[in-house]
């Protein structure tokens, strides 16, 4: 038991010095193994051991096919795009901004990328026409959390990985209808609050500007069919099809869009490869810290401890949802997922949920911690783009965040919101 306090502890400790979550895991996995005396080698490997992996190898390439389409002025293409459809209602800016965090969230697989590029193009569109900016803000960064569950996510690489090796591309499915759902749970707020503040709508979109802007945009949309398409017909693997989509970006980006200058490419490659090191890392620590956990028994005394407070299914997930909304807040997703999906994975299958169904709850869930403070990646990005301070824009943010709760709830309650789609596949 002090072993485990000790990792526990010293991982907690380490983070309320403001030492990165990756460094604060080594250091904490390091303690405790030397106060077991194991011998520090065995660290050493297993931080070696998930590096050696082809399906992780796809991470890299999404953020970098993410950066592509960020640089080169996707964004402002599928704000165009969502307007045709959305823009004429009441608060239409609103919901152009949640339908295109639906379209570039697929291509991206980013909130921060989603919130960075989305938020610079449509938050000071959105005050320019009289929207209140804190509104503005909490649209654009809630919205961005369906890019953590439409398909390509890697963060349902990450999970598939730490589940023991599940079908990517099942994964990729089962997120579709949820984070659509997602969006169409944030219109509700984001109607009810234009109309009472009474915000304005744009002009309809018709004829042939609205056949330019979708034959435009449609260049930028392919990725998503390219990427799917492909890895569900079985033509390539979820690896493959992030090369794909990083040369097609590159193309696009080049070619016909030509937003890509030379020293943006090369901007591309430098925020690519640091994000990648710093994903491959975070990787890395956890599984060690993980194993860990593994090794001193926690996930079976976790298991037991919640399977002694109830045996039904629906207890369980409400529990085990409100642990991780908890971390959330005080931890970033992948490691979280690294480090939660050995614990409560074998506690769901006890209860009898599909290991995919919870892979989209996990992934809901923890999206919700990436637009809280104190640690709320998607929020601080929000906050930047839109010139705020967080205690202001947090406030407005509170309607979303139970519009977030309920589509999370929905999806955790009726299993075929995301098992609908990959039992087609199977």
């Amino acid at each position: 038991m002090s072993a485990v306090a000790l990792l526990v502890l010293s991982f907690f400790a380490l983070m309320f010095f403001n030492v990165p979550i990756s460094v604060s895991l080594v250091l904490s996995s390091f303690f405790t193994t030397f106060y077991l005396g194991l011998p520090p080698m065995v660290m050493v490997q297993r931080m070696a051991d998930p590096l050696d992996n082809i399906s992780l190898m796809a991470i890299p390439f999404f953020i970098m096919a993410g950066q592509i389409m960020t640089e080169s002025g996707i964004a402002k293409k599928l704000v165009d795009f969502s307007n045709i459809f959305v823009g004429h209602v009441r608060g239409g800016l609103s919901f152009a901004n949640i339908v295109a965090s639906m379209f570039f969230g697929g291509m991206s697989g980013s909130s921060v990328a989603d919130t960075a590029s989305i938020g610079s193009v449509l938050i000071p569109e959105m005050v320019r026409h009289g929207y209140d900016r804190d509104y503005s803000i909490a649209v654009t960064v809630t919205s961005s959390t369906e890019g953590l569950v439409i398909p390509p996510s890697h963060n349902a690489i990450i999970y598939a990985y730490a589940a023991g090796g599940l079908s990517i591309a099942r994964l990729f499915l089962a997120g579709a209808i949820p984070g659509i759902l997602i969006g169409l749970c944030l219109m509700v707020p984001a109607y009810v609050i234009a109309v009472k503040e009474g915000y304005p709508t744009v002009p309809r979109i018709k004829g042939k500007e609205a056949l330019k802007i979708v034959l435009d945009s449609s260049w930028g949309l392919f990725t998503i069919a390219i990427i799917l398409g492909g890895v569900l017909s079985g033509v390539f693997t979820a690896t493959e099809s992030s090369v794909v989509a990083v040369i097609y970006a590159l193309l696009i980006a080049t070619f016909v869009y030509k937003g890509l200058s030379r020293d943006g490419f090369f901007r591309v490659l430098r925020e690519s490869l640091t994000t990648a090191a710093a994903v491959l890392f975070l990787i890395s620590s956890a599984t060690a810290f993980a194993w860990l956990l593994a090794y001193l028994k926690v996930p079976d005394a976790v298991a037991a401890a919640i399977l002694r407070v109830s045996h039904n299914k629906y207890a369980v997930l409400l529990l085990i949802n409100v642990v991780l909304l908890f971390l959330g807040m005080i931890m970033d997703m992948a490691p979280l997922i690294l480090i939660t999906t050995p614990i409560f994975l074998p506690v769901v299958k006890q209860v009898g949920v599909d290991p995919i169904h919870f892979g989209v709850i996990m992934m809901m869930n923890l999206g919700i911690g990436l637009c809280t403070p104190p640690v709320g990646n998607a929020l601080f990005v929000g906050c930047v783009v839109g010139k705020r301070k967080i205690e202001q824009v947090t406030k407005a943010m509170f309607p979303f965040y139970v519009a977030m709760v309920g589509a999370l709830l929905l999806v955790t309650y009726v299993p075929s919101i995301a098992m609908w789609l990959p039992s087609l596949l199977r």
